[in-house]
């Protein structure tokens, strides 16, 4: 038996990051189904089979294997292919667009669509952290990366002999008092203070400036709700569902 499709018309995002892919389904800006899945885009087909897709976008921040390849070639439906020279819906002012990463690119594209005529900052902490800025008139000047935590940890460990991998779960003490809490501290307190400094020095020099904070390692960093808007797991996916609409 062929599985059931929904009765309604959307748009499918697949969003290839480092670490993880997210596939969206949009009827409009509405969410109407969603899930994550391996680089190889394991069951892909099977969800794409239970839902009406009329169109579809990728960006992808990871190499593609030729599985994935072969497996979004066959796709029933129009693929646009993201770069960072695909039209979108503000002026992009970055140097090397064809270096630049989309995922960046969508989630000030949908940050700006927001919180239009405000001078933005969109600060994503995932496997690295991506700090954004876009301004009032719509002008996308790029950003600057710094690694993520996960990296902080990892190169800490095999760039020395001796201090040993530790994950980010446990106690954080403003001054470690041993190694693996030293370790901890040093990285997770290092990227709190690097992300206020940050947002500290935009506040300074850009009037009416709003922070958007995403990414799998924001809720971990003690990031007042003061300083900056939650930003959902969303806003990249938000802002490629815009990019494609831009484009049909």
């Amino acid at each position: 038996m062929q599985p059931r499709k929904l009765r309604y018309m959307a748009n499918l995002i697949i969003d290839i990051g480092n670490t993880r892919t997210k596939i969206v389904v949009f009827e409009q800006e509405d969410i109407k189904a969603h899930t994550t899945t391996d680089h190889l885009l394991t069951g892909l087909k099977a969800f794409v089979s239970r839902h009406s897709i009329q169109h579809i976008i990728i960006s992808a921040t990871a190499q593609l294997t030729s599985e994935a390849l072969d497996c979004i070639d066959s796709l029933p439906c129009p693929v646009l292919k993201m770069t960072g020279q695909t039209p979108v819906p503000v002026n992009v002012c970055y140097k090397s667009p064809q270096t630049l990463g989309t995922d960046r690119l969508a989630a000030v594209v949908e940050a700006h669509e927001q919180l239009p005529g405000q001078n933005i900052l969109v600060i994503d902490a995932g496997t690295c952290i991506t700090y954004d800025f876009i301004d009032s008139k719509k002008n996308y000047w790029g950003g600057n990366i710094s690694p993520g935590l996960n990296m902080r940890l990892q190169a800490m460990h095999n760039q020395t002999a001796r201090l040993p991998l530790i994950d980010t779960l446990g106690e954080i003490p403003e001054i470690g008092y041993n190694t693996e809490t030293a370790l901890r501290s040093g990285a997770i307190l290092g990227v709190q203070l690097e992300i206020k400094g940050y947002i500290r020095h935009f506040q300074e020099k850009y009037d009416n400036l709003s922070v958007f904070l995403t990414g799998g390692d924001a809720k971990k960093l003690g990031i007042s709700k003061e300083s900056c808007i939650f930003a959902d797991d969303f806003i990249v996916p938000r802002g490629l569902n815009r990019i494609l609409e831009y484009n049909l």
